[in-house]
């Protein structure tokens, strides 16, 4: 599996539809959507699901407030909710005697543990995807989501224990059996395990809301400065675990650490909003921000590490109420040579 700063030939949305998931704050998410796609299309072609060709058309008028006219291609492909780091193929590629393979690896998706039926839907969509792309399609053979797993195109792939063996996903595995499959699907040859996730996090703790490679040797984590917050204690162990990791040449990993905002509540509840959900496309990286101090210095924190690339901060203080952000909602496919 590419590490996600490698070049990309497209990145992959499924449009919002869901009411149970933004009851009050669907424009404002669609808004949001918009400007994903407005910071993408200058720099590779976004792929949209949508339900039937109402909703393209409905979608195609709303880009063109937004000022985006082309680079988009639609595909009728019906999807229960958004989250397609979940739902979606993720694309590793293989070496052949005629050059690289692009192949769609297409995992059992149960809605992060049966939490919200239905999702019949949403578990088709990557066979549909590999369809449209016409690439081979290699079953996972697992219940597993794209934003559990992190990955440094180097042999190295990051998790969480909280998800990755939780019961409620593939409770007949042992932890080195998901580590075998894991190791196969993806071309990796360590598997290095952080504990726990941030509150709020209906997700059981995946690991784009916690720590993400930004190069092959360097960790970005988020950390929480207050002792009195609830995330305190979580994300110092976090932190402290990852000082004991190494690469596969044996050297530590550089970490650096970027903050989270103050909590995002809405009516009531903590939502898990966190800058570490941001997504690397081509020439850009798309930050999720939340009106609050903290959105510069992640803004400036990250563009020190992509130097070559536009920093691009995405309002996502409503959307968040969907319980995820940025790269929960959206999924590159790698160039295929």
């Amino acid at each position: 599996m590419p590490a996600e700063w490698e070049r990309h030939q497209a990145t992959w949305l499924s449009w919002p539809h869901n009411l149970e998931t933004w009851p009050e704050e669907l424009d404002d998410v669609e808004a949001a959507f918009a400007q994903i796609v407005r910071a993408l299309v200058p720099h590779e072609t976004v792929h949209i699901n949508v339900n039937d060709p109402a909703h393209e058309r409905h979608v195609r008028g709303l880009l063109k407030e937004y000022g985006v006219e082309g680079n988009v291609v639609f595909h009728h492909i019906p999807t229960n909710d958004a989250w397609i780091r979940d739902h979606g193929a993720i694309f590793v590629k293989r070496d052949t005697a005629s050059g690289s393979e692009l192949i769609a690896t297409n995992w059992e998706f149960n809605s992060w543990g049966e939490k919200y039926p239905p999702w019949d839907l949403d578990n088709e969509v990557p066979a549909k995807m590999a369809s449209a792309l016409e690439v081979r399609e290699a079953d996972g053979g697992i219940v597993l989501e794209g934003g559990s797993i992190e990955v440094n195109g180097k042999g190295t792939l990051l998790t969480t224990e909280r998800c990755l063996l939780n019961p409620n996903r593939n409770p007949h595995l042992s932890k080195s059996e998901i580590e075998q499959i894991l190791c196969d699907a993806f071309g990796v040859d360590q598997i290095l395990w952080l504990s726990d996730g941030i509150v709020g996090d209906d997700t059981d703790g995946h690991i784009d809301d916690l720590t993400r490679f930004v190069s092959p040797d360097t960790l970005v984590t988020v950390v929480e400065d207050d002792p009195s917050d609830v995330n305190y204690e979580v994300l110092q162990e976090n932190l402290k675990q990852l000082k004991t990791f190494a690469t596969l040449e044996d050297r530590p990993f550089d970490i650096v650490t970027l903050p989270m905002p103050d909590p995002v509540y809405i009516r009531g509840e903590r939502m898990p909003a966190s800058y570490a959900n941001f997504y690397i496309a081509n020439g850009t990286v798309l930050l999720p921000s939340y009106r609050d101090p903290m959105d510069d210095v992640a803004a400036e924190t990250l563009g020190r590490l992509f130097p070559d690339r536009r920093i691009v901060k995405i309002d996502c203080s409503v959307l968040i109420w969907g319980l995820g952000a940025i790269h929960c909602l959206t999924q590159q496919v790698p160039a295929a040579d």
